[in-house]
């Protein structure tokens, strides 16, 4: 099978087109023919790698997983012994988690709580993108305990967590959304279901006159002191992407102020899939794609997905 490998750490031109062999899936596993997959901030944090404790993870000079790619949306090719949620033939999305390998064209998974029936309404290419910045959406959000109505900021909006935040903060959690974007994306955040959008550019959100129950940052830019500034006494920061500075500050603030600061991992929770793929054939989630690529332009989407510039997610299309 053709695989995207890495066998050296670095930019996104250390990534090569192989020929592998097709994996095997195992008892708890099933084998996944990849009809598209995703670039998100896992992959190409491992590829750099960033932060140097990755090295740690999979290897200090030399990566020992060499096919990244973490999200995928497919058909089941075959299972393992002790599979019965599915069969061949089915249509999945989900996660390989720090496993990786979904830039292949083929991708064992573990048939655990990272695997999900495709919703019927989405393509593979818009199922795809779902797991990752879905499952973050749920973890943070959730933590904020939201109430319908309460007011919620999400900066960065326009990005793969962000417009999955924006959606389900509105559409499951019945939020009044504002959306901190770029001046070019604001419509696009709008017609995702924010009340209101911000440009970033030309005002700041912290200095508008509003306060706010709960503000979620998704690329790690808002600010701790504007944050601070614009929250509701008692109101609730939500980390998502805090460097070791940002953490530590967190928890001097939790514990010596009113408001709550919380950073961390998302980990995906038993029904965290099913729940994203009712949200979608409800229509009340559906993931942004900002570019598409072929498995052979792989370097490119890791390039797009690292620039900071991204809107929506960056879909690798293996098959049609």
């Amino acid at each position: 099978m053709k695989a995207a490998i890495y066998r050296a750490y670095g930019p996104p031109d250390v990534l090569r087109i192989e020929e592998v062999p097709k994996p095997s899936p195992g008892d708890e596993e099933v084998l996944v023919r990849v009809h598209a997959a995703t670039v998100v901030a896992p992959d190409w944090r491992f590829r750099r790698p960033a932060p140097f404790l990755i090295r740690a993870m999979n290897g200090l000079t030399r990566p020992k997983i060499t096919i990244l790619g973490m999200e995928v949306a497919g058909v089941v090719e075959a299972v393992g012994a002790n599979v019965t949620r599915f069969a061949a033939g089915d249509e999945v999305f989900g996660s390989a988690g720090t496993k990786f390998g979904a830039h292949a064209e083929y991708v064992c998974v573990a048939a655990g709580r990272g695997l999900e029936r495709k919703p019927a309404n989405l393509s593979f290419e818009e199922a795809a993108p779902l797991s990752y910045a879905g499952v973050t959406a749920l973890h943070f959000l959730r933590q904020a305990n939201i109430k319908p109505g309460q007011r919620v900021l999400i900066y960065g909006a326009s990005g793969a967590v962000g417009t999955a935040s924006v959606q389900i903060a509105k559409r499951h959690f019945g939020a009044h959304v504002t959306g901190v974007c770029s001046g070019a994306n604001l419509d696009l955040v709008r017609s995702i279901g924010a009340d209101d959008a911000i440009d970033y550019t030309k005002d700041d959100f912290s200095r508008a006159g509003r306060v706010y129950d709960v503000i979620m940052d998704t690329v790690g830019y808002s600010g701790f002191s504007r944050s601070l500034r614009a929250l509701k006494r008692g109101g609730i920061y939500l980390l998502v992407d805090a460097g070791p500075e940002a953490m530590l500050a967190g928890v001097w603030v939790s514990a010596t102020s009113p408001t709550k600061v919380i950073s961390g991992v998302a980990l995906t929770k038993e029904g965290d899939l099913a729940l994203l793929r009712e949200l979608a054939e409800a229509g009340k989630l559906k993931p942004v794609i900002g570019r598409r690529y072929s498995l052979e332009q792989i370097a490119e989407a890791h390039a797009y997905a690292e620039s900071g510039r991204k809107v929506g997610n960056a879909v690798v299309v293996l098959a049609t």
